[in-house]
């Protein structure tokens, strides 16, 4: 059996992912800092569930003997987390700042390199990267959420650039608009006006299905009526 690895679970879109990869037969690793919470779905999709620090050398590290420690070959690969902290540029601490880089984009690098060293001896496998609008666009008061996600998506086109020729496809979804999760819906008047976590999985499990003759880097998904 394959292995698929996600880092940063919650109840929205990695969930609906953990599901999916479920079905598929792969086994999952569920990684996130708290893992008490993911006990009903690891429960649900037979998953082991990790805590890790994404930031963190060591942690990162761990996590992926934990991975080596299944059998069988990691095949997926997925990052989701992210850190902002929101208000005016002159007025942001600096502390803050460093931690979403940390987070969003350090970790990202950190749990990448593990994951093709794994499946670069194989020349095969997806490593995919949860994105944001903010990578494309800086919003006002909140530099440091674009300054991860630009370096989020900087990193996943260099990698692209570098390792589909060697047979591992890396992906990057732009998610531009709020997604609808447990607690968060939209107004009865806006139908859809959200962003459907398992439409979302539905991307990218298009993505780790793609023909290699024919493989997309990055995909956009948003809302109908989201402007962009």
């Amino acid at each position: 059996m394959s292995t698929a690895l996600i880092v940063g679970v919650g109840d929205g879109l990695s969930a609906s992912l953990a599901r999916k990869l479920a079905a598929r037969g792969m086994k999952l690793v569920l990684a996130a800092r708290k893992v008490d919470k993911l006990e009903p779905l690891a429960a649900e999709t037979n998953g082991v569930t990790v805590s890790c620090d994404a930031a963190n050398v060591g942690d990162v590290e761990a996590l992926f003997g934990r991975v080596d420690e299944m059998g069988g070959d990691l095949e997926v690969a997925i990052y989701n987390p992210s850190y902002r902290v929101r208000g005016p540029f002159v007025d942001i601490d600096p502390g803050e700042v460093q931690k979403a880089l940390q987070v969003t984009a350090y970790g990202a690098f950190l749990v990448a390199q593990q994951a093709a060293r794994r499946m670069l001896p194989r020349g095969k496998g997806a490593i995919l990267f949860t994105g944001a609008s903010a990578g494309v666009k800086g919003y006002p008061q909140s530099a440091s959420f674009a300054m991860g996600k630009f370096a989020l998506r900087g990193l996943a086109q260099s990698m692209a650039r570098e390792l589909h020729p060697k047979g591992i496809h890396v992906g990057h979804v732009v998610i531009d608009g709020a997604i609808r999760n447990p607690g968060r819906t939209e107004p009865a008047d806006k139908p859809d006006s959200m962003l459907d976590p398992d439409a979302i999985a539905e991307t990218f499990m298009h993505l780790i299905d793609q023909d290699r003759s024919a493989w997309s880097w990055e995909i956009e998904v948003r809302p109908w009526v989201e402007t962009f």
